[in-house]
């Protein structure tokens, strides 16, 4: 995996303060109105404590605007390219167009269906906590949105990757199940091998999978359903059989589109091959994939 150092570190300074680090490549870094509201976002949800109230985010019309933009452009986009089960749940949670939800709102409608909640994190989170809090029903989601000058591109997650991708994803019972299992298995293992494993699998599944339905190749990976950019590339990307040996060996840049995607013969196969990958996964699974020979 490379790219990973784009994504902006929260500094707390010496004062207290709150610092949120952007590249000199991110739209927003010569923007100081962008960059103390993402200050202050940040500064809300610092050292907030799961199961304690939630901060709210007085967002301002123009964010809400970037919000209306991403929602009407990718709203066509998944009719024509999300796999079934992601469009049904999009429907079941009917989050609002209109606006940027609360997190409490994403609770509120997310909870019945599922059991999962949301807890906000100023930043992105360690991948022990943040795969972890799966155990609990819990997703951990930051709460600032993307520069309005590139409504349809982000360099980093934002609230539109984590509630239009991620939430809409878990609104599906087996998915979210799936969710579950991810952080059962980080409470079983211990090393950061394990753990960077378990990341790789992640992002070529639950983030950037895709799928054959209906003759034609589609997305269930919130990574390429919460980006106008992948959603028109990700065809275009090497399409190789759903195999978690290969994903063991396949490096990635998150800067870019993704080259190389892994497409199942059907959502079955993605639940069935992901519950016995995740149910047996241990701390011995990386030296185990990294001696087998990729199929």
């Amino acid at each position: 995996m490379t790219g990973a150092n784009l994504y902006s570190p929260v500094r707390t300074t010496a004062d207290g303060s709150v610092r949120v680090e952007l590249s000199q490549t991110h739209p927003g870094f010569a923007d100081p109105e962008y960059r103390a509201r993402r200050d202050a976002i940040a500064s809300l949800s610092v050292g907030h404590v799961v199961n304690q109230p939630i901060p709210n985010v007085e967002y301002t019309e123009v964010e809400h605007d970037v919000w209306r933009t991403v929602s009407r452009e990718l709203a066509v986009k998944h009719r024509m390219h999300a796999a079934h089960g992601f469009v049904d749940a999009v429907e079941a949670l009917a989050l609002p167009r209109d606006h940027i939800p609360q997190l409490t709102d994403v609770t509120r409608r997310l909870a019945p269906v599922t059991g999962f909640r949301y807890e906000p994190v100023a930043g992105l989170a360690p991948l022990r906590r943040f795969y972890g809090s799966f155990d609990e029903n819990v997703f951990l989601s930051t709460q600032y949105i993307r520069h309005h000058s590139s409504p349809l591109y982000t360099p980093e997650p934002d609230i539109v990757h984590e509630v239009l991708g991620h939430a809409n994803q878990l609104a599906d019972p087996t998915t979210a199940r799936l969710y579950q299992l991810v952080g059962a298995a980080v409470g079983r293992v211990e090393t950061d091998e394990a753990l960077r494993l378990l990341s790789r699998v992640f992002w070529f599944t639950f983030e950037f999978g895709v799928v054959e339905e209906d003759g034609d190749l589609k997305a269930y990976g919130a990574g390429i359903l919460s980006s106008f950019g992948e959603l028109d590339a990700f065809r275009q990307a090497t399409i190789r059989p759903l195999d978690f040996v290969e994903m063991a060996h396949v490096e990635y840049d998150i800067t870019t589109y993704q080259p190389t995607l892994f497409a199942a013969r059907s959502m079955t196969e993605v639940y069935d091959a992901l519950e016995a990958f995740l149910t047996s996964f241990s701390d011995e699974t990386p030296s185990m994939l990294a001696t087998t020979t990729p199929a």
